[in-house]
């Protein structure tokens, strides 16, 4: 009898480690995502003083970022999912539009905002990658026997993945982005 409580022990304090994995990995890419909602605004405010009239790319920006912020607050996993991609593709669109501003391209805040900003979204892939993966193996755990048992016993949920839209993961058209011939 003692066994079994002593390996139940064992599960019920493999099943929190996993929990709190999760959390630690989320509030990795919290912080990853608080400081890229500082450095974008920065970012607008040089962009408006050479792209006059590019101000619907820049609200885009800038909505997508409250977009952001509110579902980073709520911890709401797939809302943060799809802002992010929204904010992504703004940021794409930002800095294609600044290709044509080639003053622009010479200021040094800029370069560094949009290397800074660079930086951080490959963090926040990095991190993403590393929080599905501790989601994944928690949900995994909470399902398999005899985890289960204890899952419920102790009311241990799943999290939900991080994941991106499809347009984000959906194959570029090579013959769009430059024009078929």
């Amino acid at each position: 009898m003692a066994v079994v409580v002593l390996y139940g022990i064992m599960i019920y304090n493999n099943l929190v480690a996993l929990k709190h994995n999760v959390s630690k990995s989320w509030s990795n890419i919290d912080v990853l995502l608080k400081q890229r909602h500082d450095e974008l605004p920065k970012l607008v405010e040089v962009c408006k003083q050479y792209m006059g009239y590019e101000q619907e790319t820049l609200e885009k920006v800038m909505r997508a970022r409250a977009a952001v912020a509110s579902a980073r607050e709520g911890r709401d996993v797939p809302a943060l999912g799809q802002a992010e991609t929204q904010l992504r593709m703004g940021l794409g669109n930002l800095f294609a539009v600044a290709e044509a501003y080639p003053d622009l391209k010479a200021n040094t805040q800029f370069l560094h905002l949009q290397e800074r900003i660079t930086e951080l979204e490959n963090s926040i892939a990095d991190r993403r990658e590393y929080y599905n993966e501790s989601v994944n193996l928690n949900n995994v755990r909470i399902e398999q026997f005899p985890d289960v048992l204890i899952a419920r016993q102790f009311n241990f949920g799943a999290f939900d993945l991080l994941e991106f839209s499809a347009e984000e993961k959906a194959d570029v058209n090579i013959k769009e982005l430059f024009g078929s011939r």
